[in-house]
């Protein structure tokens, strides 16, 4: 199963994930974005969903979204 997630060590806050993919990220309380855990696997998306996840990955200036195999 592959999920979305942020590695908040480089996670700037910037808000463009959310802004691409309101429904997969979401800014936390620490300020920092997150994935919603109900919501972060890409087996699960529709098309739309992932075309987001990846313009919103490419999009983010810190590199801080990845996708792993869990």
């Amino acid at each position: 199963m592959e999920k979305v997630k942020v590695n908040k060590d480089i996670c700037i806050g910037c808000g463009a994930c959310m802004a691409i993919a309101s429904d997969v990220f979401n800014i936390g309380d620490d300020g920092l974005a997150e994935t919603y855990e109900d919501k972060n696997i890409l087996d699960e998306m529709n098309k739309e969903s992932k075309d987001e996840v990846l313009d919103a990955k490419e999009g983010c200036p810190t590199g801080a979204i990845y996708t792993e195999n869990e």
